[in-house]
């Protein structure tokens, strides 16, 4: 064989091999912003599970009025969720006039918690 043709056979060699790891590296480019999208909507979950719980204690089988140190609590925790749906909601429940309203509102965050969790 002749010098020229041996270097033409490596060249294609190297050439192919770039393709290959080039391919490889774009499905593990995939593989990987799919993992991290499945890790951020579970942490999502875990958050607005986790505030659903503290509502449910703090709030909902609570025999006393909510105190400011658990209003704080609840602001903070929905806040965590990073979700404006969800604190567009929350602030309509404490925004509410009346006890009509805030059962009203309480069933909408309630149902916009577990519709989030869902997904």
């Amino acid at each position: 064989m002749k010098p020229n043709t041996i270097f033409i056979i490596i060249i294609v060699l190297l050439v192919a091999g770039n393709v290959f790891f080039a391919m490889q590296y774009i499905a593990a480019q995939k593989e990987l912003r799919e993992a991290q999208a499945a890790l951020s909507s579970q942490k999502i979950n875990e958050k607005t599970l986790a505030f659903t719980e503290l509502f449910i204690e703090k709030v909902l089988q609570s025999d006393q009025e909510v105190d400011f140190d658990t209003r704080l609590q609840l602001e903070n925790a929905v806040r965590g969720i990073g979700d404006e749906e969800i604190l567009a909601q929350w602030q309509r429940f404490t925004e509410s006039q009346g006890e009509a309203q805030a059962q009203t509102e309480v069933k909408n965050l309630l149902g916009l918690l577990i519709q989030k969790v869902e997904r």
